[in-house]
């Protein structure tokens, strides 16, 4: 089944049908960290192997569902695909690199910034109007993104919390990208930005000396749940705003902390758990504000 036969599918309120997408696209994008964690190897890697599993699993996929084919899809989006999977190369590369540098709580909940990235963005070149409940959760989400980085001030993660900040600004100005041109193939800009990420890390990497471990693991990541995150998080700003793709997005921030606990008995620094506790309040506070007004039609 297409993306676009599911989206035919799909309820009626574009509110709804927005914040369930990011929901689900939340829970994928929370895994990326756990995989870098358990690929056993450095940071470039990662990202080598993490962009050659997307790429294959991407482009095939539109390929073969679309009747355009991967050449007719990228001709009919333009430069737009281009810049879009650009921006991908910097956001993921720029994630990677982070977590192996800081704590997965840390990545997480500094990425929270995007919401009020996109809507700077959104007003800026799209001359969206952010609404005023927006921009009350985004207000509260920099509020818990100041206490995590204060933890880190002064000491070795503030260059990973660093990195993850500039991934931030990489996924705002793709969603805002993606906002205005609502028609591009979400799995070929996808696709193109792994092939990117691939093409960019390949000469800093040995295949040969990987493990099967390490192969499983990011063919997990690279063919399913990252491709499968990142397709539904463009996918939901044809419904809605990029600022409210990015506030939904950081229910990421209670997953992702609460995976590495379970699998790496990872335990968040407080900061981290206060900063995150202040913003699934916000998140979810919006979430229940945005879905009243969905459910009445508003």
């Amino acid at each position: 089944m297409s993306v676009d036969s599911v989206l035919k599918a799909a309820p009626a309120n574009p509110r709804l049908t927005g914040i369930v997408i990011t929901v689900i696209s939340a829970f994928f994008m929370s895994l990326d960290s756990i995989f870098i964690r358990l690929s056993g190897v450095g940071g470039f890697d990662t990202s080598f192997l993490f962009g050659l599993f997307t790429a294959i699993s991407m482009l095939t996929l539109t390929q073969v569902l679309d009747k355009r084919g991967v050449i007719g899809t990228l001709k009919a989006g333009g430069w737009p695909v281009i810049v879009s999977g650009l921006l991908m190369l910097g956001s993921a590369l720029s994630m990677v690199m982070s977590v192996k540098h800081t704590s997965v709580a840390n990545v997480a909940v500094i990425m929270s910034v995007t919401p009020a990235l996109a809507a700077l963005f959104g007003r800026l070149f799209l001359g969206e109007v952010t609404r005023k409940a927006t921009w009350i959760a985004i207000g509260s989400v920099m509020v818990g993104i100041a206490i995590v980085v204060s933890g880190s001030v002064g000491s070795i993660h503030i260059y990973g919390d660093g990195l993850a900040l500039i991934a931030a600004n990489f996924v705002a100005l793709n969603q805002t990208l993606t906002r205005k041109y609502k028609q591009m193939s979400r799995t070929v800009i996808v696709g193109m930005g792994g092939l990117f990420l691939a093409l960019a890390t390949v000469s800093f990497v040995s295949p040969g000396t990987y493990t099967v471990q390490t192969w499983v693991v990011m063919g997990a990541m690279g063919l399913l749940t990252g491709p499968a995150g990142r397709v539904l998080g463009f996918v939901a700003t044809r419904y809605i705003s990029a600022p409210e793709v990015g506030v939904v997005g950081m229910l990421k921030t209670v997953f992702a902390p609460a995976l590495a606990f379970v699998i790496f008995a990872e335990i968040a620094p407080v900061n981290s758990f206060v900063g995150g506790a202040v913003i699934l309040t916000a998140v979810l506070a919006y979430m229940l504000t945005s879905l009243s007004k969905a459910k009445h039609g508003a």
